[in-house]
């Protein structure tokens, strides 16, 4: 999949370069312009064609409210995330409204942003994989957290909740991408069964398999989040 391409739309010239290299930090992502006006970040979207647009609410020639409406007013295929300091309800209620993924206070912590980035790639993967969605797949686009009996209604059959569980939260404390063995050998499970849950998650998109080749024997699969 090619990178997602980011716009920031920010006045502030020190967070503008915080959130920049917030973005390249960050694997699949890339930086397609810096905008510090509504005015420039038109003129951006024309030009190159982001993705993904993060926008400020307080700009110097309109707010972002206004220059969101403008976005789906011109129907432009674009996603955005609001990172703003506005905390006004009835702002927010209209953000929401108009169509962001993401609402993101400032100051804000960079596992905050990378959360909203990392769950925004999840999502775009899956529209991109261009096939028919399931109940699952849009309880995971809306963030609905179903209790446990619902979600085990939903699991293939062998596979359970509290399994699944232990293998997120398990790599979720893991800095570097694993491989099932090392992920069986850090839950305390046979590697078949490990297996099956991480093929799962990865179809679900909920996790990213790489394959890793070394300079002998076969190309290893690892996974991360």
């Amino acid at each position: 999949m090619e990178p997602i391409r980011v716009l920031i739309v920010e006045d502030d010239p020190m967070v503008m370069e915080i959130n920049a290299q917030f973005v390249t930090k960050l694997p699949g992502f890339k930086l397609a312009g810096k905008a510090f006006t509504g005015k420039e970040a038109i003129s951006l979207i024309n030009e190159e064609k982001p993705n993904l647009v993060l926008l400020d609410y307080f700009l110097p020639d309109t707010n972002g409210l206004s220059l969101l409406h403008t976005i789906r007013n011109n129907h432009y295929p674009i996603d955005v995330i609001l990172l703003t300091a506005n905390r006004d309800p009835h702002h927010i209620q209209e953000i929401f409204r108009a169509g962001v993924v993401d609402y993101i206070v400032k100051p804000f912590r960079f596992d905050r942003f990378q959360t909203a980035l990392e769950q925004y790639r999840h999502t775009f993967k899956k529209f991109q994989e261009n096939r028919p969605f399931d109940q699952a797949d849009l309880d995971t686009l809306t963030r609905v957290q179903l209790k446990g009996a619902e979600l085990e209604d939903q699991l293939p059959k062998g596979l359970n909740d509290r399994t699944l569980q232990q293998i997120i939260q398990f790599l979720k404390g893991q800095a570097e991408p694993l491989s099932s063995e090392d992920v069986a050998a850090g839950v305390g499970l046979a590697r078949v069964t490990v297996r099956r849950y991480l093929d799962y998650l990865e179809k679900k998109g909920d996790i990213v398999m790489e394959i890793q080749y070394g300079s002998v024997g076969r190309p290893m699969n690892k996974y991360r989040l």
